[in-house]
């Protein structure tokens, strides 16, 4: 499935969550056919060869500033702040169909996509912005708009991780439209 090649740009996730916000930019990344994850967060050891910070020293390489393949690619940051990362984040989404920041709230100055887990009762969200919501249980509403997404399964999160694509699957077809909409 995925969308049709061409330009979606870059779009930045976050979360309170650091499991949800990498799942999250996975999910958006594979919904783009061939896309790049740029983890700029460093709450999870995730293991990428060379990182942003190795190809800001060192340059990129030609492989690594265009897609050599359908599918998902994933680069940690290393020791490298978003600010000084910006240069080469522009440049590597020029190759790029689609580039996702994992970011932390307010950590990009880019459009940014807030997705919030929905829990129950007492502990259910009184943010009424505009974000993307993942249920924890079913029959929790979100308190502000944006897409609900469908329930996440261990499985699909386990073949997310491993990076195997899940791109029929429905949870990452839901991510399609947030590429569509405005996020500030």
């Amino acid at each position: 499935m995925g969308r049709s090649p061409g330009r979606l740009g870059i779009l930045a996730v976050a979360s309170p969550d650091p499991l949800l916000s990498l799942l999250s930019a996975l999910g958006l990344a594979q919904v783009a056919g061939s896309a790049l994850v740029i983890d700029m967060c460093r709450d999870l050891a995730l293991q990428s060869g060379r990182t942003l910070s190795d190809l800001a020293a060192e340059g990129p390489s030609l492989s690594e500033l265009a897609p050599g393949r359908s599918g998902v690619a994933l680069l940690s940051s290393g020791p490298i702040e978003p600010v000084d990362a910006l240069p080469l984040i522009d440049t590597l989404a020029q190759g790029w169909p689609a580039v996702v920041i994992r970011c932390a709230s307010g950590g990009w100055s880019g459009p940014t996509v807030p997705v919030r887990p929905l829990f129950p009762g007492l502990l259910r969200s009184v943010e009424e912005s505009p974000a993307v919501w993942q249920p924890t249980t079913a029959g929790t509403r979100p308190s502000g708009p944006g897409p609900v997404l469908p329930r996440l399964s261990g499985s699909l999160a386990r073949r997310l991780l491993s990076g195997k694509s899940a791109a029929k699957a429905r949870w990452v077809r839901a991510w399609e439209r947030v590429w569509e909409m405005p996020w500030a």
